[in-house]
């Protein structure tokens, strides 16, 4: 009888797949269900599936010392970067949702490709630039393991990580704006003071189909969002990419050029319908990289100064993200603290060694995964989805190239504005707190950097404290860190003493 019972009770709630990734995740202990989780690993990865396009065109287009491109090619190899770019983001993604169980996605970090394919790989082989990369993931996973970077992330002031997060907020809708072409650069900035204005012609006036397709998915995302619609993040990115493709075979519109000869086109892909949907990946870009090449290159001394270049902003991009993103799900605890913080932080720091190992530069938690977060994406459920979409993306390289710029950043800019909400936590009546916070808010966006503002915050929160007699307030780490920003912050001037400029 007893059998009976516990058999009738089995068949009735069965050990199933959904009730162990309920217990494994929290998905119900986070207020989530499978369904959020799935909607906001969608809506994380159709916000950065631009990078499986974009990264290839900032690093495999540009030719190393040797004059090889990527792939020791003579001609940059577009397929080639792409398919291990994708492969790269989606293998660390679903380890990060599998170990840290956050809804926190991972791909080439944008500024690290950008630094590394001109500042570093101008100075020796792309292999020797991509063992940097690795030796730079392998210091700071080493920091994550002794405690010295979960200690450093604890040491922050709450107040200064939520300034962090609304920093975040505001620096990733300056970048929804500006990739939408809503906000551009001012035709000649040589004749004027003002760097950045309103439209294609820089002149107040908006202009184009493109810009038209972004105000339009904008309003109505925001509209979704204010309704507080299910999925209304992914909606918009969906419905604004349709309208798009409508619109450009309509109008034949075309992309924006390098000359400008089409300033009113499509920005980083045209919305047609491509002739091919499958393409098998070529991933003989994995395992090219070369530990200590650049150390016999460009000599021991000047490899260090750009291992801790690379740590040093891919340190601190990553807190501030964990920080903006786990704060916006709800996964920050009262004493300013993250939940698995060390689980992440080692992902993060072993993804910045396998993204160098990949051929793909440094791999780092996406700030965009806020998207996915607004979509009601709590545990790394969701960063198992966005996974397994960027490994299907190596397939779907075509149907990836859909999504213009002009589709995918209103989203962003509404997961801005949920980040900026959180300002309202800052105690601006407390001046030694509220204007590092303010600088570290306004420096993000206005210096295009998220290291740079959260530099800025540390360094003139320790000189306030100082100042003002408090210096027994700060945490040695406190200390530490600003001593390290002032070397970020002065690098230029380091590197002419040491004779490396």
């Amino acid at each position: 009888m007893v059998r009976a019972c516990d058999s009738a009770r089995v068949n009735a709630n069965p050990m199933n797949t959904p009730n162990f990734l309920d217990r494994y995740f929290s998905i119900s202990a986070r207020g989530s269900t499978v369904g959020q989780e799935v909607r906001g690993g969608f809506a994380t990865f159709f916000t950065m599936a631009y990078i499986v396009v974009l990264n290839p065109l900032i690093i495999g287009t540009v030719a190393d010392k040797t004059g090889q491109f990527l792939g020791d090619g003579e001609n940059p190899n577009i397929a080639l970067v792409a398919a291990a770019t994708a492969f790269a983001a989606g293998i660390l993604t679903i380890i990060m949702g599998v170990f840290g169980r956050v809804p926190f996605a991972l791909a080439t970090g944008l500024g690290l490709n950008a630094f590394l394919a001109f500042g570093i790989a101008s100075q020796m082989s792309w292999e020797d630039a991509m063992g940097l990369v690795v030796l730079e993931g392998i210091v700071i996973a080493i920091l994550v393991v002794t405690g010295f970077r979960v200690a450093v992330f604890h040491a922050i002031p709450a107040q200064l990580k939520t300034a962090i997060s609304v920093g975040i907020g505001l620096f990733i809708a300056l970048i929804g704006f500006v990739d939408a072409g809503f906000v551009r650069r001012m035709p000649d900035a040589s004749n004027t003071t003002v760097p950045v204005k309103l439209g294609a012609l820089g002149n107040g006036s908006l202009t184009g189909w493109p810009t038209l397709v972004f105000v339009v998915g904008l309003l109505v995302t925001a509209f979704l969002v204010a309704r507080r619609v299910k999925g209304a993040i992914l909606i918009g990115i969906v419905g604004t990419t349709v309208l798009a493709m409508i619109v450009e075979a309509v109008g034949k519109i075309g992309p924006q050029t390098p000359d400008g000869s089409n300033p009113n086109g499509w920005s980083l892909n045209v919305p047609a319908w491509p002739k091919n949907f499958i393409e098998l990946p070529d991933l003989s870009l994995l395992g090219q990289f070369s530990l200590f090449g650049s150390f016999a290159k460009i000599g021991g001394l000047a490899a260090v100064m750009f291992v801790f270049t690379l740590m040093l902003a891919d340190f601190f991009d990553t807190m501030g993200t964990i920080v903006g993103v786990g704060r916006q799900a709800n996964l920050v605890k009262e004493d300013g603290t993250v939940e698995r913080t060390k689980e992440i932080l080692l992902v993060d720091s072993l993804a910045a060694a396998a993204g160098g190992a990949a051929g793909v530069s440094s791999n780092t938690t996406y700030i965009e995964s806020a998207a996915g977060v607004g979509e009601g994406a709590r545990t790394g459920l969701a960063s198992i989805v966005t996974g397994v979409l960027f490994l299907l993306a190596m397939f779907f390289a075509p149907l990836t190239e859909i999504v213009p710029f002009e589709a995918a950043t209103p989203a962003l800019v509404v997961v801005g504005f949920l980040m900026m909400t959180q300002v309202k936590e800052i105690d601006f009546s407390d001046f030694e707190t509220a204007i590092p916070a303010f600088l570290t808010i306004v420096l993000m966006p206005f210096t295009y950097s998220i290291t740079a503002g959260i530099g800025a915050g540390f360094v003139s929160y320790i000189a306030i404290k100082v100042f003002r007699g408090k210096a027994r307030e700060l945490h040695f780490l406190m200390w530490l860190v600003g001593a390290l920003f002032v070397v970020y912050f002065a690098l230029e001037p380091i590197k002419t003493l040491l004779g490396l400029s």
